[in-house]
């Protein structure tokens, strides 16, 4: 039988103001924005490199997101800036409420 590679589900593109903060520096946020999303995971841009199963904490700027996420991977962008992939470590997310979605389903 073929192991499986890849997303276990489709992104939805979807560009929304969020916060990243580290779990060891949890006063320094990073306003950021999303790149797509799925109810296991999310792309966020960041300033800053993260290291892959680094744990972060992320929050909606306008929707009622906070949660735990695992740095899935980090990938240096020409412009400077870094593409996060990033995992939810609790309960799925519901994007379908509009752009002030983010909730726990």
């Amino acid at each position: 039988m073929p192991t499986r590679s890849g997303r276990l589900e489709k992104r939805t593109r979807l560009a929304l103001p969020v916060q990243i903060s580290s779990l060891q520096y949890p006063t320094a946020p990073e306003p950021t924005t999303t790149e797509n999303v799925s109810s296991l995971g999310i792309r966020v841009l960041s300033q800053l490199p993260r290291v892959p199963n680094e744990q972060l904490m992320i929050k909606s700027l306008g929707g009622d997101l906070r949660t735990l996420v695992r740095v899935v991977y980090c990938q240096r962008l020409p412009d400077g800036r870094f593409g996060l992939g990033l995992q939810f470590q609790g309960q799925a997310i519901n994007w379908s409420k509009g752009p002030r979605a983010g909730t726990a389903d």
